[in-house]
């Protein structure tokens, strides 16, 4: 289902759809295993696109890909509505596990991501005549 959310039309042939598909889809399943609320599994989805966006479309580097995720991310477990985010309706310790999980997920291979979006590659197409 969620290929075609994403719209992906050659994940079989295509390594960058089949990479985004994996990346979304785990981003997806670590939610739904901390039992994140609808409204938080919109957001937290929200963010992983944000912040791929960030990298793919922006050609933000790691650094200020982390400063954003900064921002946004600001103001979680205040009571000062005026400070809240967007993302006000994590809890701290949710907060901190995205983060965790943003660690290990995007930014710790930040590279590769780049090299995806930004290297250009041969596509090998193999056919079975």
């Amino acid at each position: 289902k969620l290929e075609e959310f994403l719209n992906f039309k050659q994940l079989k042939t295509s390594l960058k759809e089949a990479i985004l598909l994996d990346y979304y889809t785990a981003g997806f399943w670590w939610a739904k295993e901390r039992n994140f609320s609808v409204i938080q599994l919109s957001g937290f989805m929200d963010l992983l696109n944000f912040l791929l966006e960030n990298l793919s479309d922006k050609r933000m580097t790691l650094g200020d890909n982390l400063k954003e995720l900064g921002k946004a991310m600001a103001g979680i477990g205040e009571t000062d509505t005026g400070r809240s985010g967007d993302l006000n309706f994590f809890s701290i310790e949710q907060a901190k596990a995205i983060i965790d999980y943003l660690n290990i997920s995007l930014f710790k291979q930040y590279k590769l991501y780049e090299y995806l979006f930004h290297s250009p590659r041969e596509e090998v197409v193999m056919s079975n005549e």
